[in-house]
């Protein structure tokens, strides 16, 4: 139990750069709101449900996170700051990181049973603040969801979800490349595009350049590759 604890804290430190040591960790709200659900989950399985009720609400009043005993929760989850929502049936996978004022909420059953209304959140998923994840829908493995999304259908694996109030766009993760790095993603990911991207770029390039004068008339002047600019007039300050 202690190996996993220590895990778990060092996980939170690969995505948080900010603490300065596992013990600073240990008073974070998410780690308490987490443990305390454990202690609830356990409690209503148990089908105790008055009891398990009584600790997330104490678990709410002290960390400002309201997690449903009935949701399920995988290894190392990181809920950062807090103010978090997440529904009975919201089921979460493994190094799944959520920041402030977020949502994992359901919907109303057409036929009045409630069944599964809430959303799952794959492994390795990144949720930014604000973002509202509504639905019993799939938020795939590695999907990244940027702050302010509202999200109510499935997200595949590896996209990113980005977007402000109900306008969303889904953006392949091989499109958008690096201009979206999430704050917890884990310190040993590469930040920047690589020098073998690069270089592939480069040479895409070079190779649409040589398609483009292959479809140029015969005789056509080439225009210049660089335009120059008119030179600017100078203008003397007046007495």
């Amino acid at each position: 139990m202690f190996d996993r604890l220590i895990a778990y804290l060092d996980s939170i430190h690969a995505r948080d750069p900010a603490p300065r040591s596992r013990w600073e960790i240990l008073i974070y709200p998410g780690v308490w709101a987490l443990g305390l659900h454990r202690v609830a989950h356990w409690l209503f399985e148990a089908e105790l449900y008055f009891l398990a009720r009584l600790v997330n609400h104490i678990g709410r009043f002290l960390t400002a996170i309201d997690i449903h005993p009935g949701a399920k929760i995988g290894r190392h989850l990181f809920i950062d700051h807090g103010f978090t929502v997440i529904g009975e049936t919201a089921e979460i996978g493994d190094n799944v990181t959520i920041y402030q004022c977020v949502t994992l909420g359901g919907t109303n059953p057409t036929n009045g049973v409630a069944g599964k209304r809430h959303p799952t959140l794959e492994d390795n998923v990144i949720v930014g603040s604000g973002a509202q994840i509504l639905g019993p829908i799939t938020v795939g493995e590695r999907a990244r969801i940027g702050a302010g999304a509202v999200v109510t259908d499935d997200v595949p694996e590896g996209a990113t979800m980005v977007g402000l109030k109900a306008r969303s766009t889904l953006v392949p993760a091989e499109t958008y490349v690096r201009e979206f790095i999430p704050y917890g993603t884990p310190c040993e990911e590469p930040c920047e595009p690589t020098t073998q991207r690069i270089d592939e770029l480069e040479a895409r390039l070079a190779q649409m350049h040589a398609e483009l004068e292959k479809m140029r008339p015969a005789g056509e002047e080439r225009e210049p590759e660089v335009a120059k600019s008119r030179p600017r007039k100078r203008t003397g300050s007046h007495s």
